[in-house]
């Protein structure tokens, strides 16, 4: 099985998520999404995978969020969408991709139902 993992090195969940796919000998190709943004039709795709909406894969403590008023219910996914490449630090991580699905490793352990 091959994954692909989004992946910031300075998040403990994201750390603890790829030793999860070491330990399981998933192979995998690590994306620094910070450096290496994701486009819109990246971001929809794992929206789509991922069952869910923009506003829930939105990080909502990051200090980009309060300056841009993110939380005003009538900023549209397309917004939302648009914020989170503009500001890569607003997506929620480690985003995990298998042929099985999509899921956040938020506890990391929720990777394990796609592996």
């Amino acid at each position: 099985m091959t994954a692909k993992i989004y992946h910031n090195s300075r998040c403990s969940k994201s750390r603890a998520t790829l030793a999860i796919l070491e330990q399981n000998n998933v192979d995998f190709e690590i994306v620094n999404y910070l450096q290496e943004t994701p486009s819109e039709s990246e971001l929809r795709s794992l929206l789509s995978d991922l069952g869910i909406n923009a506003r829930d894969l939105i990080r909502k403590g990051e200090q980009a969020y309060k300056d841009l008023n993110l939380a005003d219910k009538s900023k549209s996914d397309d917004d939302l969408i648009a914020a989170m490449i503009k500001f890569p630090i607003l997506i929620e991580r480690p985003i995990v991709k298998t042929s099985k699905g999509a899921a956040i490793g938020r506890p990391p352990e929720n990777v394990l139902s796609i592996l």
